[in-house]
């Protein structure tokens, strides 16, 4: 690997551990508007994506729309559920100091939730000025469109980018764009995750602190 320009974190599930409240904010927010999911469900279709494929995947498996309101009590609910229990994965800060190249964050998650997530976890001034969000680009991971535009927006060539990733959807995009993936199995969301997980041998590399 390497040698390399830019390092692209992902964010929920790689910089702050929020994979398993998000989660279980999802599906008790869902079963108050009648649909019934578990956590198994959440991590099959949803880690690493946009809440926009949330609503189409709840339209194509339950056959209904989801109500206006949906998304702002979700959001109401997960931001004061991040405001409890959120926090940064063990050895960010130091690991992200100590770097010898330029970095960037590049995540699914909203504009405003990503802003909230770092508040809390005290991580805002690490990334202030180095946020991509999948609501800059048409299409979300999977596709390689986040990714790349974050190294474009640092003038780095994709083949020379580091992505850190935990889904199997964002592992996709990295390798997608062309760039040397490293998974991170480090979050709560994937303890006792089976070896053969989706993403599990597709990435470069697996580190777990």
């Amino acid at each position: 690997m390497g040698p390399f320009d830019l390092v692209i974190f992902d964010c929920d599930g790689v910089l702050i551990d929020s994979e398993l409240i998000s989660a279980r904010q999802l599906v008790a927010t869902l079963a108050r508007f009648g649909v019934q999911i578990d956590l198994p469900y959440v991590a099959k279709h949803f880690l690493g994506r946009s809440y926009g494929v949330v609503l189409s995947q709840i339209r194509g498996d339950f056959g209904i729309d989801l109500p206006e309101g949906f998304e702002a009590t979700y959001r109401e609910t997960l931001l004061a559920a991040f405001a409890r229990d959120l926090k940064a994965m063990p050895g960010v800060r130091e690991t992200v100091t100590r770097l010898a190249v330029p970095y960037c964050l590049a995540t699914s998650s909203s504009p405003p939730r990503v802003e909230r997530s770092l508040q809390i976890t005290g991580l805002t001034d690490l990334f202030a000025g180095r946020i991509t969000t999948a609501a800059e680009v048409r299409t979300g991971k999977p596709a390689p469109d986040l990714f790349l535009l974050a190294a474009q927006k640092h003038g780095a060539t994709p083949a020379r980018c580091l992505v850190i990733e935990d889904s199997a959807m964002g592992i996709r995009a990295g390798l997608a764009a062309g760039m040397t993936v490293l998974r991170f199995t480090g979050g709560g969301h994937l303890a006792g995750a089976p070896a053969d997980a989706p993403g599990a041998h597709e990435a470069h590399g697996t580190f777990a602190s």
